[in-house]
């Protein structure tokens, strides 16, 4: 391919690769830039694989390891918000600019241990994929896990979302569905001639009201579910009494439950009650017990927590892939004008991943 407008250095210290990366504007579905300089450099790694799917980037490693562990992050950020280019503050040592938080920091460290660690331990595939930010339809890992599973195929997974440099394992899984009541109209001065369903919502909110939360302990992480009405419509006008009214309600379900599941409990919970699903996206397990996960919870301190939010490692989860957050950054900055990243943490995710690549489990030593 021809050399892209801009080129990155993977010699360079994590924290000017990430500078680098920041520079170049990646607006979702305006990846281009980006994808080709990270194509152009990783193709210039001879022992590594590279694919390109649209602008997700794949590089394997094929050394025949006995496990395969899959580094992945998003290239795109969110709108330009007069945060860029990007600022080092020397005296801080923080680093300013729109990515340098989500998720850029994540994504030199891949590309770092992409290009320096040349015999990890576990076989690894990189993945720097387009479009997170924005509807699932467009998600660089969604259609990369369609067209081609084999690239995902993996004993683990992590997904170096901003976790202030701490694991958090899976995450919990989440949908909506709309509980509508009905009724009959009549005009409010002859109220008794009608059926008021907003009045008839009463018991879905007694319900919810009722309803106590599940919380399952995972790999030695608990997880705590919630049922929460998130939205509600009714009426027609100020003299009529209404034959229809939709609670919206949002199940944030751990990581155990499919989504089959998840949404059998949420009908049951609203049985005799008009139960429409709208949206919905699976939970990821966290996988502690497998020995790559074992040994890199070792590499990066022991400290777990579990995941409550969802995020893109419930992708590998539809995979069969346990997964865990693992990156630099306060995910409370991401998406703020004032995004900005401690460059002591993407230091320490780079060599703390890196010790754990050049570390062998007790599986592979006992064999």
């Amino acid at each position: 391919m021809p050399a892209p407008k801009t080129q990155l250095d993977l010699t360079t210290d994590v924290v000017t690769l990430t500078r680098q990366l920041v520079d170049i504007e990646s607006v979702s579905r305006d990846e281009q830039e980006i994808a080709d300089a990270v194509e152009v450099a990783l193709r210039a790694l001879p022992h590594l694989t590279v694919t390109r799917r649209g602008h997700t980037v794949v590089a394997r490693t094929d050394l025949g390891r006995p496990s395969r562990v899959v580094i992945a992050g998003h290239l795109d950020t969110v709108p330009v918000n007069a945060n860029l280019p990007s600022r080092l503050d020397e005296t801080t040592g923080i680093l300013h600019g729109l990515g340098t938080c989500d998720m850029k920091g994540g994504d030199a460290v891949i590309l770092r241990l992409a290009a320096t660690v040349t015999e990890p331990v576990h076989d690894v595939t990189y993945v720097l994929y387009e479009a997170e930010e924005i509807e699932s339809a467009y998600n660089g890992l969604r259609l990369l896990g369609e067209s081609d599973p084999d690239l995902l195929e993996a004993d683990f997974a992590i997904l170096m979302e901003p976790s202030n440099a701490g694991v958090e394992a899976g995450c919990q899984g989440t949908l909506r569905v709309e509980v509508r009541t009905t009724g009959e109209r009549a005009h409010s001065a002859r109220s008794w001639r009608g059926v008021n369903a907003i009045h008839g919502a009463a018991e879905v909110l007694a319900r919810l009201n009722a309803y106590e939360a599940r919380r399952p302990v995972i790999d030695g992480l608990e997880y705590h579910e919630g049922l929460n009405a998130v939205g509600i419509r009714g009426g027609v006008a100020g003299n009529v009494i209404p034959d229809e009214c939709v609670v919206t309600v949002n199940f944030r379900f751990a990581p155990d439950r499919s989504e089959e599941e998840a949404l059998a409990f949420v009908r049951e919970v609203f049985d005799g009650f008009d139960v429409t699903l709208t949206d919905t996206a699976p939970g990821a397990l966290p996988g502690l017990d497998r020995p790559a996960a074992k040994a890199f919870i070792e590499a990066v301190g022991g400290e777990v927590a579990p995941k409550f939010g969802w995020t893109d490692v419930a992708r590998f989860t539809v995979l069969g892939v346990p997964a865990v957050n693992y990156g630099p950054g306060d995910p409370m900055l991401a998406h703020k004008q004032d995004e900005h990243v401690e460059v002591a943490q993407i230091v320490r995710c780079e060599q703390q991943l890196r010790a754990w690549l050049r570390t062998p489990t007790p599986t592979e030593e006992d064999a």
